[in-house]
């Protein structure tokens, strides 16, 4: 038996507005203000990721071990070249987009806060 029910996933960035609003145009859905420092995007399929105003934030430095990544999320699409467009028109950065001609099955980005994300074959 489950000890616990997943609620959301909280991310930490400078402007939770302006970061939920670039992950609501990636993968859909409503995103509702609790207060300045905390917007919930309610995904199709029912999760929730959250975003809270995080002072003095820090992007993470992806791949170095030294202010790791610590956590990313990945994204199921049918075409990685349409969705790469999309994203990079989003305001997504590219950090490691050589997927050795296909073989690899995935491409790494940051977002506009600088949080490593995947684009991944579906």
């Amino acid at each position: 038996m489950a000890i616990a029910k997943y609620c959301l996933v909280a991310v930490d960035c400078p402007d939770p507005q302006a970061l939920s609003g670039f992950y609501a145009a990636v993968l859909g859905g409503d995103v509702k203000k609790d207060s300045e420092d905390w917007y919930d995007l309610y995904v199709p399929g029912g999760v929730r990721i959250a975003f809270q105003r995080a002072p003095g934030f820090r992007p993470p430095d992806w791949p170095r071990a030294e202010n790791s990544q610590q956590m990313h999320l990945d994204f199921d699409v049918p075409d990685i070249e349409t969705a790469e467009a999309q994203v990079l028109a989003l305001g997504a950065t590219p950090l490691d987009v050589d997927d050795d001609g296909g073989q690899r099955g995935f491409r790494v980005y940051a977002d506009p806060a600088g949080h490593p994300f995947c684009l991944c074959r579906a």
